[in-house]
């Protein structure tokens, strides 16, 4: 009996894991498609018609993708007592009849890719999982009280990232720099995604398993565009009627040909979802721009010859009285030590600035609260796992901070290459036992925290091959 019992399970477990034999035309597209692994990073090529390069991510890509399913749904289900299966069909309705033809074929692309390497999910899933940040930060809390429910996905309001021109740096070129400081139980944002679409430019850019967008938001694109974000901090207007970011995100990048046409596709039947300050830059003209785009107001600044910096402070008063709950004058919080220290370093580098210096930038640990080198959360390589203060109304020691570090210079825009580092953007490691060991508080991440060993720093260009 328990023999019969052990194949039984031997078979429910190899059917779900199943792969399915692959078309003629499946394996031409695969054959276009490469993966390799460098320095903590994943880098992905995907080419061809929409359904062509959604099939080779969710093919290539499926085991990281149910891994970024499995560590976003336990996070959801913990912090609000609400099933996964219940966020997705929330998807269903509030993001996937919005996301345009072209990005919903990508998406099925996925779906299909993965079931044909045994892994089953849903485009609805897809789709959850490419909005989340929408869902969980600006559609969620927007409801959760309707549902009688006291918690709330709180998205930690950070990243760091500047762009420069003209008298501001070395050679009178743009350059770019810009970490990602998140949740270390966030699905891993080490994708750097290659896309050679059928239409439109190429991208190059940091992603995430499953994502048709970057998320992050560090880009650069064969029509001379750069570019990052920081979210807006403090903010919450979300209309359920509007357009996905992620969807207008992808569109903008892939289509638009000048910062003018990228910022109006943004612009368009925007939802107010994921509200970040934009900074781009076009190395064909050497123009800079930030673009924050609240949802009833946006703010809009160019120069050929100056700076633009994020930190998660609206500049845009508009925006920062109406739209968001921020204090930009309390330098206790992060961002506001953060906006200081930027400016600090603007200040002191003027005419000075390049790729060194933006790798510099990214890994400093200038505290300007308590005016001293002083790693934590409130500075612009950020560390909260070993911050013992409260922070942006936040907890001690809590486990999030600088993920990683990119820079790219206009020299090497026009290659299509950058250079990215990932874990701490300063090289610090992060062990994940240990820091569960100490700080038995957060055991509910056991299974989420994964080690971030230090990784140098390492160039990435279009087309790389294995």
């Amino acid at each position: 009996m328990k023999f019969i019992t052990l194949l039984l399970l031997l078979s429910v477990v190899s059917s779900a894991y199943c792969q399915t034999p692959l078309s003629s035309e499946q394996n031409m597209w695969l054959s276009k498609a490469n993966r390799h692994k460098k320095n903590g990073w994943t880098y992905l090529h995907i080419e061809g018609s929409p359904r062509a390069r959604g099939f080779q991510h969710g093919y290539l890509m499926s085991k990281e993708i149910k891994e970024s399913l499995r560590m976003l749904s336990t996070r959801w289900h913990y912090q609000t007592a609400m099933d996964w299966s219940w966020l997705v069909s929330k998807a269903a309705e509030i993001l996937t009849p919005k996301v345009d033809t072209e990005n919903i074929t990508e998406i099925d692309g996925i779906v299909e890719g993965m079931k044909a390497n045994g892994v089953e999910t849903s485009r609805d899933e897809i789709v959850a999982l490419n909005g989340y940040i929408e869902l969980m930060s600006y559609w969620w809390p927007t409801v959760k009280d309707s549902l009688r429910s006291n918690s709330i996905i709180s998205r930690r309001e950070s990243c760091s990232s500047f762009i420069a021109t003209g008298k501001m740096t070395l050679d009178g070129k743009i350059v770019l720099g810009h970490n990602t400081m998140d949740s270390y139980t966030d699905p891993y944002c080490n994708i750097i995604l290659d896309i050679l679409p059928e239409k439109g430019h190429r991208i190059l850019m940091q992603s995430v398993s499953g994502f048709i967008h970057s998320e992050t938001d560090f880009f650069i694109t064969d029509a001379g565009l750069v570019g990052s974000e920081t979210t807006i901090g403090g903010f919450y207007p979300f209309d359920p009627k509007g357009d996905p970011e992620f969807s207008r995100m992808r569109r903008a990048t892939q289509y638009a040909s000048n910062i003018d046409e990228w910022c109006d596709i943004m612009k368009k039947n925007n939802n107010g979802g994921y509200a970040n300050a934009w900074l781009i830059g076009d190395i064909k003209t050497n123009e800079i721009a930030r673009l924050e785009l609240g949802l009833k107001y946006s703010g809009f600044e160019r120069t050929k010859d100056g700076y633009f910096v994020g930190s998660n402070v609206a500049e845009n008063l508009n925006i920062l009285r109406f739209e968001t709950r921020d204090n930009e004058t309390n330098i206790k919080n992060s961002s506001v030590a953060r906006r200081v220290r930027w400016k600090q370093l603007m200040k002191q580098n003027a005419g000075k600035i390049d790729l060194k210096l933006a790798e510099t930038f990214e890994a400093d640990h200038y505290d300007t609260y308590l005016n001293k080198v002083n790693p934590g959360g409130r500075t612009l390589c950020g560390h909260g796992e070993i911050d013992s203060q409260l922070i942006d109304n936040g907890v001690p020691y809590s486990p999030d901070g600088t993920l990683d570090g990119k820079v790219v210079d206009a020299k090497m825009a026009k290659q299509m290459t950058f250079v990215a580092r990932w874990g701490s953007a300063c090289g610090m490691a992060f062990n994940g036992d240990k820091f569960l060991e100490q700080h038995p508080q957060f055991d509910w991440m056991k299974g989420l925290l994964e080690d971030r060993p230090s990784q140098p720093w390492t160039a990435f260009k279009a087309g790389e091959a294995k």
